[in-house]
C-alpha cells in the first residue's frame, strides 16, 4: 500500500478576511495559499513543498508577489483549474 499525501483543504465557509484572522484554523503541517482571480484560501499539507510542480508555482509566486501577503498565506498566481490540477498530481505519488 502506498503513501497518500492529505488532501487539500479549501477553506470556502469563510471569506478570506475571516479566515485569515484566525490562525487556529490551519492544522499543524499544513499552510495558506491564495489563488486565481477571487483570491480563494486553501489549507494544503506542507508536504507539498517537495513537489518540484509546486515549487514551480512558488517560483511563479516569488517572482510576482514576493513571499509577503498581508493575509498571513501565500499567493499563488495561476488559476483555480491550474492550481486544482497541480495538486491532483500529489495525491497519487
Amino acid at each position: 500500500m502506498g503513501f497518500r499525501l492529505p488532501a487539500i483543504r479549501r477553506a470556502s465557509s469563510f471569506t478570506a478576511r475571516q479566515a485569515s484572522s484566525k490562525s487556529e484554523d490551519i492544522p499543524k503541517g499544513y499552510f495558506a495559499v491564495y489563488v486565481g482571480e477571487k483570491q480563494n484560501r486553501f489549507v494544503i499539507p506542507i508536504s507539498y513543498l517537495n513537489q518540484p510542480s509546486f515549487q514551480d508555482l512558488l517560483s511563479h509566486a516569488e517572482e510576482e508577489f514576493g513571499y509577503d501577503h498581508p493575509m498571513g498565506g501565500l499567493t499563488i498566481p495561476c488559476s483555480e483549474d491550474v492550481f486544482q490540477h497541480t495538486i491532483s498530481c500529489f495525491k497519487g505519488q
